[in-house]
């Protein structure tokens, strides 16, 4: 068989998505070449990821990136696994309909599967427009590779895969269909429409048969309660909604039955009479006596539990206290990224919960050099960050003695701020104005030192060490002020802290003379942030608040209109 390049080294995204990130053990039926599990492992390092591969070159691939590969047929009723901690996910990415018996070999398969774990699946859908075009014509359809690949052996409509998973003895969570040309589906059965009444069939169903080219399964042994959650977040900008909004989001989707939407102008709102536990997450509302009573009446008549989420000093707004600090009494709770901003609002809302801004997902790890190859090449000193003059001017004579006594041994990257760019002293310097978060954190990753200053002032005490977790996961050494990155220093994290025109200066000037140590103490920051600060350490607390919210929404919601009357309907 001839297949595209790349074949078997391709990610599936919407599996990525929903292998629960707190799995301790994933078993991939027909792994490939192991790019799903090498992905997933950025984002649990610690997990044990196993995958079976029949085919000996995308195995030979996938034993470099997973922990175990078992060259085999997964049919193979002989079939053993390593010893493994309790297997919490269960994946077949586009492999069910190889098997010669698929009922029978996932029934064996389940025995594997932890009483909580999960099934994930993505399985052709055999009704998609292109097969039937084909039928219609009196030819069936044969290729190399996609919905017809000549060594696909069984096939499934949208009723034929929920009658496997429900045959296998799972509930099944979520059905949902991958349409990848919705206008070609829309053209078909357009031109089938004079025929429909005739045959009796309805047209809407028939289009939400046809368009599909495989559905994406998601079941479990046993029923979970649903949770749904709706995310009004800030127009996107310098990252923000994606760290504090979109990332954990993504996270909790990870977890069975837990649903969200997250956009940053209106929302459709679940009508009152849904049943569905739903909460908002509102991110850095500015509410107003005069503009905001009526769509937080809105949202209590419709059911909701309504979160402000919060990562910045309230003082810095005065319109904030000038409404009665709204943004925080109107709503049921309140989540921020720091103990010490939950300090301060905790006076004005008890149900505060702290969410320590993390990280998704580690990047690939850079090769390491050698101290030869770091003495022949610039150093690169990253800075990335918005209206922090106040912080970074005072440092800048020291910074730039350092930079200009060697100007050939640096480099700056300078994301954000233009002024900081223009003060920089050297021609190596690059500057990127504010872009998207992917652009940053590419920038980021590659250089060789943070440069994290911060001025010691009530507005910067209540923000988070998230660009050290960045620049962390990057494997960047930290160089930065004692205010706010030292408690993570002290927790484990490691770098320079530098409080004085010395220190700055010894720690540059160390790290030129012996970059060696530059690069490994990077290399053990980015271990500490994978085995301390990623999303996955969240979940299971997340998951907990939001549901434990729902549970008690009839008294905070008393509480909520005790300290904001005008809400009572």
């Amino acid at each position: 068989m001839t297949v595209t390049p790349g074949y078997h080294d391709r990610i599936n995204p919407d599996l990525l998505g929903r292998i629960p990130l707190q799995a301790r053990a994933v078993l991939e039926i027909g792994c490939g070449a192991g790019a799903l599990g090498a992905a997933f492992k950025a984002r649990n390092p610690e997990a044990i990821y196993v995958g079976v591969e029949q085919l000996a070159g995308p195995a030979e691939l996938a034993a470099e990136r997973l922990d175990h590969v078992i060259r085999g047929d997964a049919e193979d009723p002989g079939l053993l696994l390593p010893p493994l901690p309790p297997i919490d996910c269960l994946i077949y990415g586009d492999v069910i309909e190889h098997f010669r018996d698929p009922w029978a070999t996932i029934a064996r398969h389940l025995a594997w599967l932890d009483r909580d774990g999960v099934l994930l699946a993505c399985i052709p859908n055999v009704q998609h427009w292109s097969v039937l075009a084909e039928l219609l014509h009196g030819r069936w359809p044969v290729a190399e590779e996609g919905l017809f690949d000549r060594t696909h052996l069984r096939w499934f409509t949208r009723q034929g895969i929920q009658a496997l998973v429900e045959g296998s003895g799972l509930h099944l969570h979520e059905l949902t269909p991958r349409i990848f040309r919705p206008e070609a589906a829309e053209a078909f059965v357009r031109q089938l429409e004079p025929a429909l009444k005739g045959l009796g069939i309805d047209r809407g169903e028939l289009l939400a048969g046809v368009a599909p080219l495989q559905y994406l399964v998601r079941a479990s042994r046993r029923p979970r309660i649903p949770l749904h959650l709706d995310a009004l977040t800030l127009p996107p900008q310098a990252g923000m909604v994606d760290v504090r909004m979109a990332q954990p989001l993504r996270a909790l989707f990870s977890q069975p039955a837990i649903s969200f939407r997250c956009g940053s102008g209106s929302l459709n709102l679940l009508p009152a009479a849904a049943t569905l536990p739903r909460l908002l997450l509102w991110q850095r509302p500015m509410l107003t006596l005069e503009d905001s009573l009526e769509k937080l009446r809105l949202l209590l008549r419709n059911g909701y539990v309504v979160v402000s989420d919060y990562d910045d000093d309230p003082d810095r707004w005065p319109a904030i206290a000038a409404n009665r600090h709204l943004c925080f009494t109107g709503v049921h709770a309140v989540q921020v990224s720091t103990q010490p901003l939950a300090e301060r609002i905790g006076p004005l809302n008890p149900e505060v919960a702290v969410f320590a801004n993390a990280i998704e997902a580690l990047p690939e790890s850079r090769p390491a050099e050698s101290e030869s190859e770091l003495q022949r090449r610039p150093l690169r000193l990253f800075f990335g960050a918005l209206n922090r003059q106040a912080d970074w001017s005072p440092w800048m004579g020291s910074l730039n003695e350092v930079l200009t006594a060697d100007p050939d041994r640096w480099e700056v990257e300078v994301v954000h701020d233009r002024d900081f760019f223009e003060a920089l002293a050297i021609p190596g310097r690059t500057f990127t104005p504010t872009c998207d978060y992917p652009t940053y954190r590419r920038l980021m990753g590659r250089c060789d030192i943070a440069w994290l200053p911060l001025a010691d002032t009530p507005f910067n005490c209540c923000k988070s060490d998230l660009k050290a977790l960045e620049a962390a996961a990057h494997g960047l050494a930290i160089l930065a002020s004692p205010t706010v990155y030292a408690a993570t220093f002290e927790a484990g994290l490691g770098g320079c802290l530098f409080d004085s025109a010395a220190e700055l200066k010894a720690a540059l000037a160390g790290w030129r003379a012996d970059p060696l140590a530059m690069q490994e103490l990077g290399q053990r920051a980015r271990g500490w942030v994978a085995a301390n600060r990623m999303h996955r350490h969240q979940v299971a607390d997340r998951e907990a608040w939001y549901r434990s919210l729902w549970d008690r929404r009839h008294d905070l919601t008393s509480r909520l209109l005790d300290r904001v009357p005008e809400l009572h309907p």
